[in-house]
């Protein structure tokens, strides 16, 4: 049904810009020099040096190269994380609202996902009393994210503070997911890493949303020293390595110009922009992200259902978002938009959210939950 003409696609979190020119060229480059074989299983060297001098100067992270692993995209290097680290009954503390990802890769590892509640009315900045809270004997480590999806919030330094101060007294990793980093429209991105956790952190990064690289699946971890063998075994053990054209194509994003990233977040500021000011106007968002592309739009009413809610959207008006109880129990009485659509369909999409939500919501109809990347 999402398929059909004149459905307004604002579910889908994919930057709407093509690759880099220069960045798909280096990938050509390296395929007509025959370099399509196999690379280490941490990746090529070049690329992981690369990265290691973009961390220290840009986030403040001192890690060795031997710290840093490539993986195939992000979601690659959150699995083997986690893998690194839980056992079958360990419990990972992750936020709510929040990607639902995380939750399905610490079941995979047999562990339990424990949700921290993240506040509406404080920007959906983490209630740090109630992750103090939540934390028990099996709990091994605490996921954050920054900017998040999919509040787009930017977790201010006192809060991340905090959060390095509990996972120290209580001698938990932290795994820090911070693929949105370099979109950031307001205040700035802190990566844990750099206030001191880096012997307990895992800083997850990735070139698909900054460089517009979904495709290319290409992401990376520095992670605490001792644990750097075993995640290497782990890539090992499951994919060998990332595709090589797509290293070569990271280590041009890293080493040309860096216009085309800041055009992007430019492009994206004015979405925010343009969606904030209409849906406030119409009361449905009291809250601005401060980075990544998304946003949560408080829904009219008592909705508690909101996949039968999104069908509706879809059914009777062409538009298509992600649930809110997609991303956890916040999500309730929510959905999530993407910003990373064009000007005009998202003012268009917009007008027509506006305008469904502004009659009652019909009776409740089945719906299948879907997932949102």
């Amino acid at each position: 049904m999402a398929q059909r003409p004149g459905v307004v696609h604002l579910e889908i979190g994919q930057p709407d810009f093509p690759t880099p020119a220069h960045i798909a060229a280096a990938a050509a480059r390296a395929a007509e020099a025959g370099k399509t074989g196999y690379t280490p299983n941490a990746g090529l060297p070049e690329l992981r040096e690369a990265l290691r001098v973009m961390l220290r100067e840009e986030n403040g992270v001192a890690v060795t190269t031997e710290q840093i692993i490539v993986t195939i995209g992000a979601m690659g290097a959150l699995y083997a994380s986690q893998q690194s680290v839980l056992e079958p009954g360990d419990q990972l503390l992750v936020p709510d609202p929040g990607y639902p990802n995380y939750r399905m890769a610490a079941e995979l590892c047999g562990a339990e996902a424990v949700p921290y509640p993240l506040v509406a009315a404080d920007g959906y900045q983490p209630d740090l009393d109630a992750l103090a809270a939540a934390v028990s004997p099996r709990t091994k480590a605490i996921m954050v994210a920054s900017p998040s999806n999919p509040t787009g919030t930017v977790l201010r330094r006192d809060r991340l503070e905090r959060i390095v101060e509990l996972a120290e007294r209580h001698d938990l990793y932290l795994i820090s997911d911070e693929c949105y980093e370099k979109i950031v429209f307001d205040g700035r991105h802190v990566s844990p890493a750099g206030l001191g956790a880096g012997d307990r952190c895992f800083t997850v990064g990735s070139f698909s949303k900054s460089y517009a690289m979904t495709g290319w699946r290409i992401g990376y971890v520095a992670c605490p020293k001792p644990i750097a063998p075993l995640l290497v075994k782990l890539q090992e053990a499951t994919v060998a390595c990332a595709p090589v054209l797509s290293q070569h194509a990271a280590l041009a994003a890293l080493a040309g110009p860096q216009d085309c990233v800041a055009g992007m977040v430019g492009a994206y500021r004015e979405r925010r922009d343009l969606a904030c000011d209409l849906l406030e106007r119409a009361g449905l968002c009291r809250y601005r992200p401060e980075g990544a592309f998304y946003l949560l739009v408080d829904l009219p009413g008592r909705v508690e259902d909101t996949y039968a809610y999104a069908r509706r959207l879809l059914r009777q008006a062409d538009v298509a978002v992600a649930p809110g109880e997609t991303f956890g129990a916040g999500g309730q009485g929510r959905v999530r938009i993407s910003l990373a659509t064009a000007p005009d369909q998202l003012r268009e999409g917009l007008r027509r959210l506006i305008a469904f939500a502004a009659v009652r919501p019909a009776a409740p109809i089945e719906a299948q939950p879907t997932s949102s990347a």
